[in-house]
């Protein structure tokens, strides 16, 4: 299980519940398939398939929890095309044309008649918690899904102070100086891909991919005002991934240095390789975390 995106959470007080604590309040909001007449449904499963009655997997204290997400499929081209015909035939039958009221009495009923019949979608969301670190954080590129994972959390234990990294130096500035300079911290490499735009309301986006980013082109760019919003980066030739102007981490990969840990292991039991893909990536992360916010000026506020 190795993360894809980081969605950053700072834990402003210390978490303090245990596996099982954590568990148990997880189970008052345990994932349940749609009823017939939902349109979605949200709730805590478990996050290796092979141990469907386990909603915490630990390993070295850091603990993952899973959401899954069901949702109704309903197309609104659909219910259009079947309102029309129903309410062309309530007027044909009535001798007049249906108010709005009516015709959106007629929509819910339709809906509610369809509903039962339609496909369901579902998709999960992965996050951990690292107590010791401060951190909660979330696999989703969304920042709305990953509140939402963070909402249902929160009602689930009752509160849970936790705020979006913030840090000192603006990471826009940050990244145009590094592309400006072309000299990163130290264990940081710029690789082929940035995001510009112009700062002005409605400024202009340029996007770049396997792109060599020191060319003077790029330069010309970031002479005329325009400033990076997205640069794709490497770490210590362990981490490649994107990072944005909130600090959110995108197309996170691990690379050899890393995933070597596993391949000398020899795993092949699907349980017993969740759980050292897990041990592997938190200690890694636990490294790197520590590190981002560094190298963007610490952080913001008192944690």
């Amino acid at each position: 299980m190795w993360f894809k995106n980081l969605c950053l959470f700072r834990l402003t007080e210390p978490f303090t519940l245990d596996a099982d604590e954590l568990t148990r309040k997880l189970e008052a909001l345990q994932f349940r398939p749609c009823g017939a007449h939902e349109t979605m449904s949200f709730g805590w499963t478990t996050p290796l398939c092979t141990a469907e009655d386990v909603l915490v997997h630990v390993a070295n204290g850091f603990m993952m929890v899973c959401v899954k997400k069901q949702e109704r499929v309903l197309p609104a081209a659909v219910v259009n095309e079947m309102l029309q015909e129903k309410t062309a035939e309530e007027e044909e039958q009535q001798g007049r044309k249906l108010s709005k009221k009516e015709r959106a009495r007629l929509k819910d009923e339709l809906i509610f008649d369809l509903l039962p019949k339609a496909f369901t979608f579902s998709k999960k969301i992965y996050a951990y918690i690292d107590p010791a670190g401060g951190w909660l954080v979330v696999d989703v590129a969304s920042s709305k899904a990953a509140e939402d994972l963070l909402t249902l959390l929160r009602k689930a234990i009752g509160s849970l102070p936790a705020t979006p990294l913030n840090t000192v130096d603006n990471p826009v500035a940050v990244m145009t100086q590094w592309l400006v300079s072309q000299q990163p911290p130290a264990g940081l490499i710029v690789e082929d891909e940035c995001e510009l735009r112009s700062p002005e309301e409605e400024g202009g986006i340029i996007r770049c991919k396997r792109h060599d980013l020191a060319l003077p082109e790029i330069q010309n760019h970031l002479d005329s005002g325009k400033e990076a919003i997205k640069l794709a980066l490497n770490w210590e030739d362990r981490l490649s991934f994107v990072v944005d102007k909130t600090l959110s981490i995108k197309r996170l990969r691990f690379l050899d240095l890393v995933q070597d840990q596993l391949q000398d292991a020899g795993i092949e039991d699907e349980a017993t390789r969740f759980d050292a893909d897990f041990a592997i990536m938190t200690a890694e992360l636990a490294i790197f975390l520590p590190r981002l916010v560094e190298v963007f000026g610490g952080e913001s506020g008192n944690i």
